[in-house]
């Protein structure tokens, strides 16, 4: 899978994040503007949190959106070791350690959202494999073992297995 490939399918699965937050701030904003526009008969003042420094947070060259559009997600890899998101005029810079952040994040968000995951594998399906990747093994009190790979991309991937599901893997991985 290329990097422009990698880029889409990232853009695709964020863009759903992306419309489930605009949609909440857009809420969030229309109550907090009904609570506060009268403090003790007087106007009251809107404030706007600002973003640390760090985050590298900038004016995008796009034009703000009109209320009634869906800002639209844009990612450019400008260097190997960056992407740039951009968001309704808005763009974050997003270097290694904050990009395995927001994989983490993403992927905890989606564990717990439905519909699951399909079972099977659609058809189609793009992917990064990793070939031997380097993993570490815990048994668990309840007898299971606790089975972390480190993927290339998605970093270190948990797997929890029950004693009948080890011998089942093994009997899959020994067969010719």
């Amino acid at each position: 899978m290329n990097l422009q490939e990698q880029l889409g399918a990232l853009e695709t699965g964020v863009t759903q994040l992306i419309q489930a937050v605009t949609a909440s701030a857009a809420a969030s904003r229309e109550g907090d503007a009904a609570t506060d526009r009268h403090v003790d008969g007087e106007q009251a003042e809107t404030v706007v949190a600002e973003a640390p420094a760090e985050e590298a947070v900038e004016t995008a060259a796009e034009p703000q959106a009109d209320a009634d559009e869906k800002p639209t997600l844009h990612i450019e890899r400008p260097s190997q070791n960056e992407i740039t998101m951009s968001i309704g005029g808005k763009a974050v810079t997003l270097h290694p350690l904050q990009l395995a952040q927001l994989i983490e994040e993403l992927s905890n968000a989606r564990a717990s959202m439905e519909p699951e995951v399909p079972p099977s594998l659609p058809t189609g399906w793009r992917f990064v494999s990793t070939k031997n990747p380097m993993m570490a093994v815990q048994k668990q009190s309840n007898g299971d073992r606790l089975l972390v790979m480190r993927h290339t991309g998605h970093g270190w991937v948990p797997f929890q297995f029950s004693p009948d599901m080890v011998i089942q893997m093994y009997m899959m991985l020994t067969q010719k």
